[in-house]
């Protein structure tokens, strides 16, 4: 995106948008592509972010290729363009790459579904949803699909029974309609292009509900169309109310939406690398931020444990004693260690137990790359043994 304007050549489409190398500059400037709505931050000043730097670029970890490399040179290999480490409450780390700024905002990618399970504990808590009942009961309309007698515990884990392939970028998957249906991709000529929530009501149940866990995008989907039935809201306001505002968010966020207005709650969700940490701070602190209690203490408790016996591969080629819990992932059961994860290399990483935090923001050139996950890992492992000794 050289020049003004850069050659039609340099210029992302909607066929190559998210994909190598257009991606390295539309994950940082989603809005000029795709139609979005705000998530407000409110009038306030932003909450502080303590800050206690130590130069932590030189720190060396091995690679799972047998490779020693610095931190500062893994970033740069692993396409990296945001990097934040918070430890005992303070940033003791925090890089930009790539051309990204400290006010730029960052598409997430599938940490938005984590957004998303956090503002369901919120709305759990105060007596806006139940948990247990047949999603039908609260949106009549999906008496039409799989999900009718499904709950919303059992979508939040992943755990229903309805089909849905999430095969990223393949011609006549579901997780690719989602993507037409979102405006993350053209419609195929002559085709009229449908709405996410007729992509939902599209998909039959194939297995009874509550079985294993198994990755599904449009989980997450159904959650906020049974989450803004119930509030009588949309996902963004919702979001903004119960969450934006009350994090102290540095930043207006922002959903990618459909031709119907509504949410892509499922990967949509755009904020900076600041505000990403400050999300994940409520994960160290008990779901607490500036001493209000903001996501309740049981709902993140709950977060950290998961039934790994339901969790097979291929997840547990990246996490071996994980587990997946109301939009989180639980990288080990033991320690309850837990993330938000992205396609592409987004992460939100929280480890109660060291009261360490790490987010970072990427551009791959894939969507999914399993030893860049794993050596990302390894690098936080050793950044976080460094600070507590």
């Amino acid at each position: 995106m050289q020049g003004f304007p850069p050659p039609p050549e340099k210029r992302p489409t909607l066929e190559n948008w998210d994909l190598p190398p257009f991606n390295r500059w539309s994950f940082q400037n989603v809005r000029s592509l795709i139609p979005t709505v705000d998530v407000f931050r409110g009038y306030g000043a932003p909450s502080p972010m303590p800050e206690a730097p130590r130069d932590l670029s030189e720190v060396t970890f091995t690679r799972e290729d047998g490779s020693s490399v610095s931190l500062a040179r893994f970033l740069d290999d692993s396409y990296c363009d945001a990097f934040l480490v918070m430890h005992r409450g303070a940033i003791v780390y925090e890089t930009y790459l790539n051309g990204m700024q400290r006010e730029t905002l960052h598409l997430s990618q599938s940490v938005a579904k984590s957004v998303v399970g956090l503002l369901a504990g919120i709305l759990a808590e105060n007596g806006t949803l139940d948990l247990h009942v047949p999603l039908v009961e609260m949106v009549p309309e999906l008496g039409r699909c799989g999900y009718a007698d499904a709950t919303l515990d059992q979508v939040l884990d992943m755990r229903s029974g309805v089909r849905f392939s999430e095969d990223y970028n393949l011609p006549g998957s579901d997780m690719t309609r989602i993507d037409v249906a979102s405006g993350w991709r053209p419609a195929a000529a002559h085709e009229v292009r449908p709405t996410i929530r007729e992509v939902i009501l599209s998909l039959p149940k194939v297995r009874p509900h509550g079985e294993a866990f198994e990755y599904r995008s449009i989980e997450t989907d159904v959650a906020a169309w049974v989450l803004e039935r119930t509030a009588g809201k949309s996902l963004a306001s919702l979001v903004s109310r119960h969450l934006w505002q009350a994090i102290g968010a540095e930043r207006d966020a922002y959903f990618t939406v459909d031709e119907a207005g509504t949410a892509l709650a499922d990967g949509g969700f755009n904020a900076t690398l600041r505000d990403y940490a400050r999300l994940g701070r409520l994960l160290l602190d008990g779901g607490c931020a500036d001493g209000r209690q903001v996501v309740p203490a049981a709902w993140i408790e709950g977060m950290r444990q998961g039934d790994h016996s339901v969790f097979a591969h291929p997840y547990t080629a990246v996490l071996p004693q994980g587990a997946y819990r109301r939009f989180w992932w639980i990288r080990d059961t033991a320690r309850g260690d837990i993330c938000a994860r992205g396609v592409f290399g987004q992460l939100i990483y929280a480890d109660p137990r060291s009261d360490f935090l790490a987010v970072k923001l990427s551009t791959w050139p894939d969507y999914v790359i399993p030893s860049l996950t794993r050596d990302t890992f390894r690098a936080l492992d050793t950044i976080r043994d460094a600070l507590i000794e």
